[in-house]
């Protein structure tokens, strides 16, 4: 019996072996696969300490969001997005049917108010005369000048309403502020319209600016007045700018402080909303130098970010990051690479762990 059970042991543990080096053999045949051809960088210190890069983004110097100050139905919008406006024209108008009633009863108003001072006019200026004659007491004249008085009020009270019911139909119907384009539209023929609620976006092209986010770390060494140099990224071109607004104060933006920088004209086809790097000429600040790699040399997997490095046995090892803030085509890597280190920049085929690597 005790024979029987050390045999069956002996089988188990021989079984549990052979399955053991078939996985390995299984495992060496994936590893033995195609050499996959990569191009391969190595983690290199950010020397460039003579300026600051940081993102932002291309807008138009002058544009607005144009709205109404009454509530109403569109009646109709005159423009699209893309076309060019001139200052003046009109864009479209609110159902005004309520204020054309309003201004009909002012009218009215004016009329009954005109005829009324006509009429007390001529009573005053018939009792000034008797009064100098001695034919009128102080009692009649002094209520006479009274009448005068306040018909003239009430005449004046009806054209001021006027003018407030004019500036309603102003509301009503909505002028380019500027010449310049329809860069968006949020409304439609038939929807209603709320006061301040943005109808049109305009913009003036031309002249354009850059906003971009500085943090607290170098917010003290940016200056108005400091010129600088921005790539549009798309475009791969740089344009000359100015800083004409510094922020003092994150409250609203992150912890980072926003940094207006006007862009000189130039033929550069550029458009808002295109990405930029703004390089401030000071220095950065920093306790130690940065690792910076390419963004494109990231993978993204859900919320993680990682990068394939080299392992000493020439395979693919994925190694997961914590970034840091991004500077032109670059991310600063806080954690996850040491300097020194060799990454994959590049490659011809899907990658993955352990996968055989032919360094181009």
């Amino acid at each position: 019996m005790k024979n029987r059970r050390y045999i069956q042991a002996i089988v188990l543990m021989m079984t549990l072996l052979l399955a053991s080096c078939g996985n390995d053999k299984k495992t060496m045949a994936v590893n033995d696969g195609p050499a996959i051809a990569v191009t391969t960088s190595t983690v290199s210190q950010n020397s460039d300490s003579s300026f600051l890069s940081v993102s932002g983004k291309v807008e138009a110097a002058k544009s607005t969001n144009i709205s109404t100050r009454m509530m109403g139905y569109v009646d109709k919008i005159y423009v699209e997005v893309g076309d060019k406006i001139s200052n003046g024209q009109q864009l479209l108008s609110v159902n005004n049917a309520d204020v054309s009633a309003k201004l009909a009863q002012v009218n009215a108003g004016i009329a009954e108010a005109t005829a009324a001072f006509t009429n007390a006019e001529k009573d005053y200026n018939r009792f000034t005369a008797l009064f100098k004659e001695n034919s009128a007491s102080q009692k009649e004249l002094d209520d006479i000048t009274a009448h005068y008085t306040m018909a003239k009020a009430r005449l004046e009270s009806a054209k001021q309403m006027k003018n407030e019911v004019n500036a309603q139909m102003g509301y009503a119907n909505i002028r380019a502020p500027f010449s310049g384009v329809v860069t968006n539209k949020f409304i439609n023929a038939g929807d209603m319209a709320n006061p301040g609620m943005p109808l049109l976006e305009v913009e003036a092209p031309g002249s354009y600016q850059v906003l971009a986010m500085v943090p607290e770390s170098e917010i003290s060494e940016i200056k108005n007045d400091t010129h600088v140099t921005v790539l549009i990224k798309s475009l791969e071109k740089n344009v000359q700018g100015t800083v004409t607004e510094v922020s003092t104060s994150s409250k609203n933006t992150g912890g980072q402080y926003m940094v207006k920088v006007v862009l000189e004209k130039t033929d550069i086809p550029m458009l808002s909303g295109m990405y930029a790097t703004v390089q401030f000429p000071v220095s950065k600040k920093a306790s130690k130098a940065a690792v910076m790699v390419p963004i494109d040399a990231l993978v993204q997997n859900g919320s993680l970010t990682g990068i394939y490095t080299v392992s000493e046995s020439n395979t693919a090892l994925l190694r997961w990051l914590r970034l840091g803030r991004t500077l032109g085509d670059k991310v600063e890597v806080l954690s996850g690479l040491a300097h020194d280190e060799e990454y994959i920049v590049s490659s011809e085929g899907k990658l993955y762990n352990g996968a055989k690597l032919a360094i181009q």
